[in-house]
């Protein structure tokens, strides 16, 4: 899956990543070289955990193409 990034450079000189399509999916890094590898680890955490929910929850799931 790609999703799209959006990465800011916070006052402290930190770089923070977040990906809008999943909400509350932010991670962050001291370059941008770690903020990439950071963000990475978060969706995949993201998608794990949701779909996790998905299944204990009992809901029914599809996929959608735009």
């Amino acid at each position: 899956m790609k999703f799209k990034v959006v990465i800011e450079r916070d006052e402290t000189g930190y770089y923070v990543a977040e990906v809008p399509a999943l909400p509350g999916c932010v991670s962050q890094g001291k370059t941008l070289a770690p903020v990439r590898t950071n963000i990475q680890e978060a969706i995949r955490g993201w998608v794990e955990v949701m779909n996790a929910k998905a299944v204990r929850r009992h809901t029914q799931t599809l996929q959608v193409a735009v």
